[in-house]
């Protein structure tokens, strides 16, 4: 079973340019302080911050298993973002046996249902309520609200309150190593890039997953088509089959979440894949490189503990390679020995200094300097990225 390495849950305080960035409204009892101006790479680490003080919450039942509910935008089943929580709450459940008892709803649409099934949710029991998709915010506010002795626990977002955490990781990292693979499997330098909403973190996925790209093949390019979708398998294909057409001959994704390029790269000729999400090696074979996993369980099994041991308070998570959250996927064999060797050395390196890839000289697609050599963004300029590097063709959509 994976452990979190001890310390990595502190409050980490998000910008609130993140929310300018956002669907979602604010939140009158929601935090949005500005973060620590410390740069990936110092002695700070970029997941850690001082811990503030925080009130203790019980959300534990008087007698009888703890009930836990997820909440999940598309299928349990959907071969991406959202079976990689169920896989997780798996592994919660296997961990705890018969002391919790969860649950999920699945395929929610992210909008007025989304506070009707937490209500739900509550009024079966369940103290303790995981919300996986960032369009789901606004209405997990307004529960907590209504609801101070149940604890939430959010997944990419930025607001949060006395029972409201907020928890995610550095998949930027693993975009970075997964654009390494990439850009050494592509033979015309011409790369496709499936991305979900022009939203901050996606962003710094796109721009990471370029930059591994150029670090293994400099003049390379990368196209990105923004699908504004979570999952539609459909459209990702299309959309994979269009870059196809145009003379791409690898893709890469970030938060469409259905394998559907996988199988638009298996149905065309010397087409490769790096995924996003889970591990696909076994099912595509002839096209997989690796892709960025997240281990949920590494940061919900002792969140649960804390709240049978009744220690739970609300707080701020980004986790990393150093603490197995994030974690690179089995390299496929189109993945030579060479490039994997010079990706393990970047994910050392990247374990050590989290986001130190986004250090300068780094320049936007339009030729603008961001940062100047040496200069490493701070964690709350990653956490509101509004540019794309670089390499990228395409632009960030307005609105």
């Amino acid at each position: 079973m994976k452990r979190m390495t001890k310390g990595k849950f502190a409050p980490v305080l998000l910008v609130a340019a993140l929310a300018l960035a956002a669907c979602g409204s604010d939140g009158g009892s929601s935090s949005t302080e500005a973060p620590g101006t410390e740069a990936p790479g110092t002695e700070a680490p970029v997941t850690e911050a001082p811990v503030t003080e925080a009130p203790v919450i019980d959300c534990a039942p008087e007698e009888g298993p703890l009930k836990a509910a997820w909440v999940y935008v598309g299928p349990a089943n959907d071969g991406g973002w959202s079976q990689a929580h169920d896989e997780g709450r798996q592994l919660v459940q296997e961990h705890f046996g018969d002391a919790v008892e969860t649950t999920f709803k699945e395929s929610v649409p992210e909008g007025p249902d989304v506070a009707q099934a937490v209500e739900d949710l509550i009024a079966d029991g369940n103290t303790v309520i995981f919300g996986t998709s960032f369009g789901f915010q606004d209405a997990f506010v307004e529960v907590a609200a209504a609801n101070p002795n149940v604890c939430f626990e959010f997944a990419t977002g930025y607001m949060k309150s006395d029972n409201m955490a907020q928890f995610y990781g550095a998949a930027e990292d693993t975009d970075y190593l997964a654009g390494m693979a990439a850009g050494a499997a592509s033979k015309t330098g011409k790369l496709g890039y499936l991305a979900s909403f022009p939203i901050p973190e996606v962003v710094r996925g796109v721009n990471a997953w370029t930059m591994g790209v150029r670090a293994t093949n400099p003049e390379a390019t990368v196209k990105v088509v923004w699908l504004n979708t979570w999952f539609d398998p459909a459209a990702e294909r299309k959309a994979a089959e269009a870059l196809i057409a145009e003379g791409v001959d690898v893709l890469g994704q970030k938060g469409v979440d259905s394998p559907a390029t996988g199988d638009a790269a298996q149905a065309a000729e010397g087409v490769a894949w790096a995924g996003y999400n889970t591990d696909q090696s076994v099912n595509y074979p002839t096209v997989w490189l690796t892709s960025t996993v997240y281990n949920w369980d590494v940061y919900e099994i002792p969140r649960l503990q804390q709240v049978l041991d009744g220690t739970w308070t609300s707080g701020d998570y980004y986790g990393n390679l150093a603490d197995g959250f994030v974690t690179l996927a089995p390299y496929g064999d189109l993945v030579s020995e060479e490039t994997r060797a010079l990706i393990d050395a970047k994910k050392a390196e990247l374990a050590a200094a989290p986001g130190s890839q986004f250090t300068g000289p780094i320049n936007d697609n339009a030729g603008n300097e961001v940062l100047a050599a040496g200069v490493s963004h701070t964690f709350g300029e990653l956490m509101s990225m509004a540019y794309l590097v670089e390499g990228v063709e395409g632009e960030i959509p307005a609105g």
